[in-house]
This record gives C-alpha cells, sequence and structure tokens, in this order.
C-alpha cells in the first residue's frame, strides 16, 4: 500500500504556502502537524509515526494539478488531507479520484465535493450553501435588513458561495440588489466596490480570501460606504482581523469550528496544548483548528483499520462511522437531507464578530449594530 510502511505513514498535502492565501495553507498545516505530532509523541498509531509531505501551489489550480500529481506518483503518498480553495480541489480531485486515494478534509465548502460521484472525499467542514444560509437568516431575522449585496472571488470559490446567497435569498422570495467581483489572487477590488454602491445595500456577503476582503472593507470604509459586511470562514479569520488592523470592527465571519481558545470544549484544549507543543509562539486561530481536527479525524480512521491499514479500509473507517466524537467536536457522516451524499461529517456554523480590540466575539453581539 503506498504509503504504508512498518514504521510510518506518509500523508500529502498541496496548499497555499505563498501569495495572498498563504496564512490559510500555513494555518491548515500548522493544525494538521499538530495532531500528527501529539499522536507521534504517544508512539504514532499501531507503531507507526505520522508523515506529512507538502507542496506550495500558490492557491493557482495548475500548480494544484502538478503537485497532486508529484504527491501521488513520486512520493506515493498514502493519503491527501488539508488542500486549501475550491478552485485548487476542483483541479486535483479527478487526479485524486483516478488514483484511488483519499482526499480528506479540503478547506473549501464547495457543493461539488459533496455530490455523490466521488468515492474518495471526506469533508469535515459545513458547506457555502450552509454559512450563507446562517448570514441571510441572522441578517434578515435579527437586523430585518432587506437590501443584500455580494461581493464574490471571481472563480469557482467565489461562484458557489455566490450561489449559496443567491439560493438562500430566492428561499424568502428576496433577490440581490447588487453584485461585485475581482479576480483571484489580486486584491483589485475597486470595481466590484462601485457596482454594489450603486445598489445601496444595508448589508454586503463577501466571499473571497483574507487579502482582497480586507481591501475591500477599507477601501468602503475610506469612501463612507459602510454597510454591514459577511464574509465566510475561508477568509482566514485571524489573517482577516490582522490585516483590517482597527477598521475591523463590525465585520462578521462565520466559522465551522468553535472559538480556538475556548478550552471548556475538550477538543480546544487539546489542540492548544498540541500547537504550543509543536510552535510555542503561535496563537491559536480558527484555521489552525480547523486542521487539528481534520488531523485528529484522519488518525480515528488509522487507528480503527489496525495494522493492516489500506486506503479502502481508511475510508470505510470514516464514511462508514456514522456519528462519532473527537473530544466533544461532533461528526456524523450518517445522510441528511440537504446532502446528496454522506460525505461530510459536521453542519456546525457559528457566526462571530470582530470587536474593537481586533478580537472575535460570538454571535450574541450581532444585535447590537444595526444596519
Amino acid at each position: 500500500m503506498p504509503g504504508v510502511f512498518d514504521d510510518r505513514v506518509v500523508f500529502g498535502q498541496s496548499a497555499a504556502f505563498s501569495g495572498p492565501a498563504q496564512e490559510l495553507g500555513i494555518n491548515m498545516n500548522l493544525g494538521i502537524m499538530a495532531a500528527f505530532e501529539e499522536a507521534n509523541r504517544n508512539g504514532g498509531v499501531h507503531g507507526r509515526i505520522l508523515e506529512l509531505t507538502t507542496r506550495d501551489d500558490a492557491y493557482e489550480p495548475e500548480a494544484a494539478i502538478t503537485n497532486t500529481q508529484a504527491l501521488i506518483e513520486e512520493e506515493r503518498v498514502f493519503a491527501l488531507i488539508g488542500a486549501v480553495g475550491t478552485p485548487t480541489s476542483r483541479s486535483a480531485t479527478p487526479v485524486a479520484a483516478e488514483a484511488s486515494i483519499p482526499y480528506v478534509a479540503p478547506f473549501t465548502g464547495a457543493g461539488f465535493l459533496r455530490s455523490d460521484y466521488w468515492d474518495n472525499i471526506v469533508n469535515l467542514r459545513a458547506s457555502y450553501a450552509q454559512e450563507t444560509e446562517e448570514m441571510v437568516e441572522r441578517l434578515t431575522t435579527d437586523l430585518g435588513v432587506t437590501r443584500i449585496a455580494v461581493m464574490f472571488q471571481d472563480d469557482s470559490f467565489g461562484r458557489a458561495g455566490y450561489n449559496g446567497a443567491l439560493a438562500a435569498l430566492e428561499r424568502r422570495g428576496m433577490e440581490l440588489v447588487a453584485t461585485g467581483v475581482y479576480p483571484r489572487n489580486t486584491t483589485a477590488v475597486k470595481s466590484g466596490l462601485l457596482d454594489l454602491r450603486l445598489g445601496d445595500p444595508e448589508a454586503v456577503i463577501v466571499i473571497g480570501a483574507y487579502q482582497p476582503v480586507a481591501a475591500l472593507i477599507s477601501w468602503s470604509r475610506h469612501i463612507g460606504f459602510d454597510p454591514i459586511f459577511m464574509t465566510v470562514s475561508f477568509v482566514g479569520s485571524n489573517a482577516l482581523a490582522s490585516e483590517l488592523g482597527s477598521g475591523g470592527e463590525g465585520v462578521y465571519v462565520t466559522q465551522v469550528v468553535p472559538f480556538p481558545h475556548d478550552e471548556s470544549i475538550p477538543v480546544v484544549a487539546s489542540y492548544t496544548e498540541a500547537l504550543a507543543a509543536l510552535d510555542p509562539e503561535t496563537e491559536p486561530g480558527f484555521v489552525s483548528l480547523e486542521g487539528y481536527i481534520a488531523g485528529r479525524m484522519a488518525i480515528a480512521g488509522l487507528e480503527a483499520c489496525g495494522v493492516a491499514l489500506t486506503r479502502d479500509c481508511f475510508l470505510e473507517n470514516i464514511l462508514g462511522a456514522g456519528a462519532f466524537d473527537i473530544d466533544g467536536f461532533s461528526v456524523d457522516f450518517g445522510p441528511e437531507a440537504d446532502r446528496t451524499v454522506d460525505n461530510q461529517g459536521s453542519d456546525a456554523v457559528f457566526l462571530t464578530v470582530i470587536d474593537a480590540d481586533g478580537a472575535y466575539q460570538p454571535e450574541a453581539a450581532m444585535g447590537d449594530i444595526s444596519p
């Protein structure tokens, strides 16, 4: 079995480690490695230590294809884990499927990954459709907002979020008042910003990575255009808050994992201890917590297989496990009414907001802000 040795199991990760989305790849990697090293300190899994081979795709689809082929054919990894992004995953998944290699916990909520076409994909997180549904529900129900616009990255990721927001509005008999777009891996948001202003929205849902999202919000507030801004978890919450600095107050971000400082949740306590052991200087964050939970989920699949590890056994013991618990974080691969296939473990979506100090607060603060 490729990637399986007497003393180790080798995973592969193609992600953005350079470019405008690099903080996402770096932090997913940190979280996965924190989980793997935690297991390794305890002797590994069935006597095998866990290794992670990485390649930088800079959030570009063509590089993701090349990297995925190299990880499978040259590095001969056991499974792929922690890919970052929709356009990169759209390019890499056919390569992984052809090789029948597990594609575990991609950092994206794109709907196509949740199709019954795939039998090798394991999604951890909630979908973008679920995140945008939560946004629209909270805006309309909590604040009575009726004028909503969308700004999105002009690629498959942006369109996935855009379609989710559009569907959520249509379910309520509403339409978008404006739409703006910007090119991937750029901060060229000014034309899109002008398009948004024409619709005079009370709220703008933004589907993008942290640098262009921060640029949009900063420019908007600079010119006196100040609707409620909401963005999805892919943005990279810690990086967004850092980019915005003092200008981030009141920006909402949906999350798919708990607060990374809430150690009353066992998985968060385990994560913070594992992260500190890996790199004491690293600040806990939502992205690396997601990486840690992804790593723990992969470890659960390895443990269930015993010594005779195969890819089929690994997939079966995650996708076929139904509901199980990762230190208080519930994962359930049983069928759900809003899914086409049961390859998504969590439906959890949490709404957070950046406060005046640049820290994230829970959704309860939403009612304090008027449109």
